[in-house]
């Protein structure tokens, strides 16, 4: 099971988007400068972080009165997979392996993601977390995606790029965790996580391949 967004795609998009364009959108609708629309806006978004809110654009756009997804259509030419991640979706598919996008992206942007990349011909099942009304963060997330894809957490390795996420999947009982170092291309690599790390997702057929068979 992987994650989209900091562990196939380039979460520089996401970043940008969140950090620097929709900010700065939404302080020349209301005459701020783009510190001064960040302030406000990084403490509304820090409100419901981990929540299903924070991830949706239908939820954004009704409170800034701002057309979210068109913000980030206008910006798709900056939507690309991670280094290595397209290689390593294609080699997998080669294998005796079931492949699960799990995600926590609003449809909307998962929709435009697959339009810009093609990704969805490389995974068995797409989920998105909007569709259970639960964030990965939260158990009921797991049970319901449990029900429909009846994996076994003995035998799942989950990829993800979020502590919360990985922690709230250890929770449930996923036994093999692994977290991506450098989700976002424009920014160094991350230490200090409690799971194990790898750059790359094509590091563990490269590195560890019995880590992606899940043995």
């Amino acid at each position: 099971m992987l994650d989209m967004d900091g562990t196939i795609l380039d979460l520089a998009y996401d970043n940008y988007m969140w950090m620097t364009y929709v900010p700065e959108q939404w302080g020349v609708k209301n005459g701020m400068s783009l510190s001064e629309s960040r302030k406000h806006l990084f403490a509304r978004f820090g409100s419901v972080q981990g929540e299903l809110y924070w991830y949706c654009l239908d939820h954004w756009s009704e409170t800034l009165d701002l057309d979210v997804m068109q913000l980030h259509r206008d910006n798709h030419d900056r939507i690309d997979f991670l280094p290595g991640a397209r290689d390593f979706l294609v080699r997998v598919r080669e294998l005796d392996i079931k492949v699960l996008l799990v995600t926590n992206s609003h449809p909307d942007t998962l929709e435009l993601k697959q339009e810009v990349t093609g990704l969805s011909e490389f995974f068995d099942g797409i989920h998105s977390a909007h569709s259970y009304g639960h964030a990965k963060e939260q158990q009921e997330f797991w049970r319901a995606l449990q029900k429909e894809e009846e994996f076994d957490p003995a035998t799942t390795v989950f990829v993800d790029d979020t502590e919360r996420v990985l922690a709230s999947a250890a929770k449930y009982g996923i036994e093999t965790l692994v977290t991506i170092t450098r989700p976002d291309t424009s920014e160094p690599v991350r230490n200090g996580s409690d799971f194990a790390g790898v750059e790359s997702v094509l590091e563990l057929l490269e590195r560890s391949p019995t880590l992606a068979l899940g043995h």
